[in-house]
């Protein structure tokens, strides 16, 4: 059964471009049009999407504003954001994330249409895939809520080279030195979930890589910001690490750590994207190996693909733990999947219990 969309944008040049960019897409069948905010919360009863395109920016009843009254009306539909690169358009954009809209994409801005159309189709066809796989979410049938990971004969050369750097930093052994976190699609409700639950005294630092572009990872970092006891920042070059702080990795940049004068450093990096991304998780989870040796937990959220799977085996290699979010919360369920399937998980955690398992484990290895 193909997917029903329906378009939502104030301008009619645009919503005729997405109509055809979908029209292309196998697995779509565009039901209908709308202009304003207001005319979609009309239409959506009566043609019953499973989702919408919806401009963030329109003048009567803007794309947050639809949302909200979407989940107050409980109607079943979800949302993919089509956002424009300006300050209020990210935070908008956020906003909506924050308010369960499934993803968004940027609106294509070349001064060459064709460029633009494929850019876009590219685009929406990734986001409708994830939408489709998270629609059919399946527990993996080898899972259980235990210790699941695999006696690690041998570690591979990378992952070797990496020990040998942190050992040469003394780790404390046994001790949890750094909290670890990737998500992708639906991090940003995860993570608005789990991260206020963290006490201001948690003990340790806490990096976050969330798969965004620039500017939208401030927003983030300022919206969870003030709904949270600890600090909460968007990571920045040179920024000195400290424990009880919660640093979220840049968009369109990784986000690595180095010790400089025996204390850690954030490093921001511009290096090739990683499972096509950057920022990613494996970045980050490697270089954190590197100072904070097997002194590591590692927390897998909602997302799609299989970014951060390496890094968790490397945690685990060094000695360290993983968490997995459950599927029963997750927008997309491939990432904490992969992390399962592949018996790197300590054990498989609900989104709400995400916190206190972390302030557990924290603490249990600091006393």
């Amino acid at each position: 059964m193909k997917l029903k969309v329906m378009v939502v944008d104030d301008s009619a040049l645009y919503r005729q471009l997405v109509k055809n960019v979908l029209r292309n897409l196998a697995e779509v069948e565009v039901i209908g049009l709308a202009c304003t905010g207001k005319e979609a919360l009309e239409k959506i009863p009566e043609l019953q999407p499973d989702l919408l395109t919806l401009d963030v920016q329109m003048p009567d009843m803007n794309g947050l504003e639809l949302l909200r009254e979407i989940k107050r009306r409980r109607l079943p539909v979800k949302a993919i954001m089509i956002s424009s690169l300006t300050a209020q358009g990210a935070q908008v954009t956020t906003d909506a994330l924050l308010a369960g809209a499934f993803d968004f994409i940027q609106k294509p801005n070349s001064p060459d249409a064709n460029s633009n159309r494929l850019q876009l189709e590219a685009l929406l066809a990734d986001k409708i895939s994830a939408f489709q796989q998270s629609r059919s979410v399946s527990m993996p049938t080898r899972i259980a809520n235990n210790a699941l990971s695999r006696p690690v004969e041998s570690l591979s050369v990378d992952a070797q080279s990496v020990r040998a750097s942190a050992l040469r930093h003394e780790p404390k052994s046994g001790r949890m030195e750094a909290v670890l976190i990737g998500t992708s699609t639906g991090g940003p409700l995860a993570l608005r979930e789990l991260i206020p639950k963290l006490p201001a005294d948690l003990g340790v630092p806490v990096f976050v890589v969330q798969h965004m572009p620039p500017k939208y990872t401030q927003s983030l970092a300022a919206r969870i910001g003030e709904v949270s006891q600890i600090a909460v920042h968007e990571a920045v070059h040179g920024m000195k690490v400290e424990a009880n702080h919660v640093y979220i990795a840049p968009g369109g940049l990784h986000m690595g750590i180095q010790l400089i004068g025996g204390k850690p450093v954030i490093r921001t990096s511009e290096e090739p994207p990683e499972h096509n991304c950057r920022p990613s998780v494996d970045f980050t989870f490697r270089a954190a190996c590197s100072v904070y040796a097997g002194n590591l937990l590692g927390v897998i959220l909602t997302g799609m693909g299989r970014d951060g799977t390496e890094g968790c085996r490397m945690i685990k290699q060094l000695g360290g733990k993983v968490l997995a979010q459950h599927p029963d919360g997750c927008i997309v369920y491939g990432m904490p999947k992969v992390v399962v399937e592949e018996q790197l998980a300590d054990r498989v955690v609900p989104i709400d219990k995400m916190a206190s398992w972390i302030i557990r484990i924290v603490d249990r290895s600091r006393h």
